[in-house]
């Protein structure tokens, strides 16, 4: 069995972490994420876990098969894990969040309870959350994945199109390559802005984004999803953003008929062609309340809402906060 290089005995590591892959779990958020510690840890590409330790863990040391059917073997069972600053859990495909075995979670209370910080990777949120300590916090999760989300954990507050939140002893991320900023973060953290950044340029990385930044234009995937109707709905909302209009219009726009459009939407994005174009008006709103100086009042009119109070409820209901609350918050984090 692969033996991880040992923390030399005069060294203590700034942060020590334990990665805890789910059944069928998702390689790039946990190699993108490993690989930034990797590079803290030690000087040059030596790889050595100096400056900081990691550990992979299961409730057994049998190999775990990733989503692309690559398996990893865990280093320790959660019997004989050691101290960690942070748990980080990898999940992936959602058809097997059953089969993550009972012990995970036990595992993860635990040590929630003992003080450790949490972070879920991917649908690792989905695991943090059937473990019960995600309720009544906001929670990063992909827009892809928000409908299975609400529906299993209603308590929980989804939010879309942030990397990652960090609401104190849980951290969570949409996956991808937002681990790598995440895991910089962390990194910058607890080793210092120079070692933290190391191995951004060594995994060709331009540059570490923050929290509140967006990556993708929301719902970037349904215009090329493979049904016209639904890729030039989605082209003519992104362009009438400070103007919606019923469904009836945009269908007889496309030349379809509202059953027609509401099926197609509800097969590609799981979700009606009305909350989908108020979603990618709110993702506006809070882009503007974030880069720019502009008013509630006219931030509610540009981006389609009746008034500002009609918008202000809209936006709490969608990221948890008030615009005025969330916009204070979100530029004091960012000084």
């Amino acid at each position: 069995m692969f033996q991880p290089t040992p923390v030399p005995a005069d060294v203590e590591p700034d942060v020590r972490f334990a990665f805890i892959p789910t059944p069928a779990f998702t390689l790039l958020p946990f190699a993108g994420f490993l690989d930034a510690v990797r590079h803290s840890a030690d000087e040059a590409d030596r790889s050595r876990q100096i400056f900081c330790n990691w550990e992979v863990l299961s409730h057994t040391t049998k190999p775990i098969k990733s989503s692309s059917g690559l398996s990893v073997l865990p280093w320790k069972t959660f019997g004989d894990a050691g101290d960690y600053d942070y748990i980080v859990v990898i999940g992936g495909l959602l058809s097997e969040l059953d089969d993550i075995h009972p012990d995970t979670f036990a595992f993860l209370r635990q040590s929630f309870e003992r003080g450790t910080k949490l972070v879920g990777l991917c649908t690792g949120s989905f695991a943090i959350a059937k473990a019960g300590l995600l309720s009544g916090r906001r929670c990063a999760i992909h827009a892809h994945h928000r409908p299975e989300f609400v529906e299993l954990f209603p308590d929980v507050v989804p939010i879309e199109n942030e990397i990652y939140i960090d609401d104190g002893e849980i951290i969570t991320c949409p996956g991808g390559t937002a681990a790598i900023d995440l895991a910089v973060e962390i990194l910058i953290k607890h080793c210092g802005k120079s070692r933290g950044l190391k191995g951004l340029t060594a995994m060709v990385v331009d540059e570490h984004r923050q929290a509140h930044d967006v990556g993708r234009m929301p719902y970037q995937d349904l215009e090329d999803c493979g049904n016209w109707r639904v890729e030039q709905a989605i082209r003519i909302m992104r362009q009438k953003l400070r103007e919606p209009d019923t469904t009836k219009h945009l269908a007889r726009t496309l030349g379809t008929t509202v059953r027609q459009l509401n099926r197609a939407f509800r097969s590609h994005a799981k979700a009606t062609p009305q909350e989908i174009w108020r979603d990618m008006r709110l993702q506006h709103a809070r882009w503007r309340l974030i880069n720019s100086k502009r008013t509630i009042t006219q931030i509610a009119h540009e981006c389609g809402f009746a008034d500002s109070s009609h918008f202000s409820r809209w936006f709490k209901r969608e990221f948890g906060d008030p615009p005025r609350l969330y916009r204070e918050q979100r530029l004091a984090r960012v000084r």
